[in-house]
């Protein structure tokens, strides 16, 4: 419990990661607003009783602004929670799993960020984007299908 008596809502270790891209190899790379400088793709966690393709599409729409259907992969990762993000999960968790989507355009798109999440974003070729990407899974996911 909490000081004021509140029991935590810890949040849920599992989560989604949507690869857009184009059809030309491009890929859509978002900077956090925190921590600065970290750089992902859209990314999010399931609520309670969320699946993960609907976490994938409403993050994708919540996050970007684009309304679409992602493919699943069936595919996933587990990882060890970073540090930044520890003190969501409940203390006896240390590792999420994340399933991996991915979303390829015909082209870019004009994309509206959620100013809460990310400061910025940008369509970047394969190579730049992987050396750009801080989440080992992220960038494996762009390796794979991109």
């Amino acid at each position: 419990m909490s000081e004021n008596g509140a029991v935590p809502v810890w949040r849920r270790p599992e989560s989604i990661l949507v690869v857009v891209s184009t059809r030309a190899g491009e890929v859509l790379v978002l900077e956090r607003v925190n921590p600065v400088g970290f750089w992902q793709s859209v990314t999010g966690g399931l609520e309670v009783g969320e699946t993960p393709f609907a976490a994938a599409r409403r993050e994708l729409q919540e996050e970007t602004g684009i309304v679409a259907e992602p493919l699943d992969r069936h595919h996933y990762s587990d990882f060890a929670i970073r540090e930044p993000w520890r003190s969501r999960y409940a203390p006896e968790v240390t590792t999420n799993r994340e399933y991996v989507f991915t979303l390829e355009l015909a082209q870019r798109v004009e994309v509206r960020l959620d100013p809460t999440e990310h400061l910025r974003y940008a369509w970047l070729e394969r190579e730049p984007a992987l050396s750009a990407l801080g989440s080992p899974t992220n960038q494996a996911a762009v390796r794979r299908y991109v």
